[in-house]
């Protein structure tokens, strides 16, 4: 179902923490009338966007590239990291030799992160270890695995529970790092091509209300740490450290480690087809650069 010419612009928010700088002050500039923010966890906001019933998202990478011929990407908006993403993590329960030939549990909440584990499993490691999906939760996960793939707040809240147990922990974002020098690009924002085509003002409106937020939250952090902190718990100088090791643009190296990334996942056969990366371009913003 797709969105008559007079109904609001429905806008898909991951609402992890890690996306909160794009979407903190966004929904301030986008009239009620006009836009409505909906927030769900990533692998829902994907399936909605490719059935029409969100028109423009934040996505995970992977659902972005399944899909691609039929999105552009709204320029220089990502959720990535350099190095370190710290809420990519897995948890080992057993040395990772055993693990390697063992049991991984993955959460189904992110394709991105599902296959960027199976990415480094086989062409980093050369493994094969076979791969069961659970609901997020350590501990079930743990019981049925020897090692546990969770990512977003949960990663993070599991990895301060982890002080006291002692698991290994991989952060995969550090591991692609280390493996292929280049960061890794988790999430993108994309419109349906549809609807760039039928209302691009309303398009260009999103996009500057998202780039507005993101440079106004990267300004000053602290209303989006007092956040987490109330929300979700640790302390103030995590949070600064979390939002300081994640990147939101999406220049030229992110695009080059994520075009990597691609073609390792077509490679494998993860991804059926190749990827070429099309970008929503702001007509109006073009012209008043040239004047």
């Amino acid at each position: 179902m797709s969105m008559g010419a007079n109904r609001p612009i429905t806008v898909g928010r991951i609402d992890y923490a890690n996306s909160w700088p794009i979407f903190h002050y966004a929904e301030q500039q986008l009239p009620m009338d006009r836009f409505r923010i909906e927030k769900r966890v990533p692998a829902a906001l994907n399936r909605a966007l490719k059935l029409g019933e969100i028109d423009i998202t934040s996505m995970s990478s992977f659902a972005y590239a399944e899909n691609a011929d039929n999105y552009l990407l709204l320029p220089d908006l990502s959720v990535s990291a350099k190095g370190r993403v710290n809420s990519i993590l897995l948890f080992l329960k057993k040395p990772l030799e055993d693990v390697l030939q063992g049991r991984i549990a993955m959460t189904a909440t992110s394709a991105t992160s599902v296959n960027l584990l199976k990415i480094l499993m086989k062409l980093y490691y050369h493994a094969e270890p076979s791969f069961v999906t659970m609901e997020p939760s350590l501990d079930e996960m743990l019981a049925e695995a020897d090692a546990a793939l969770l990512i977003g707040d949960t990663a993070i809240q599991a990895s301060w529970a982890n002080k006291d147990r002692g698991l290994a922990v991989i952060d995969l974002g550090e591991l692609w790092r280390s493996w292929t020098g280049y960061g890794m690009t988790f999430a993108l924002v994309a419109v349906r091509k549809e609807i760039a085509e039928r209302d691009p003002g309303a398009v260009a409106d999103v996009l500057h209300a998202l780039t507005t937020s993101k440079e106004r939250s990267l300004r000053n952090l602290k209303p989006l740490v007092d956040k987490a902190c109330a929300q979700l718990g640790g302390e103030p100088a995590y949070w600064n450290r979390y939002f300081h090791e994640l990147h939101y643009n999406f220049g030229s190296d992110e695009q080059a480690g994520l075009k990597l990334y691609f073609e390792y996942a077509h490679r494998l056969g993860l991804l059926p087809n190749e990827v070429r990366m099309r970008f929503f371009e702001d007509h109006a913003a073009l012209k008043v650069k040239n004047e």
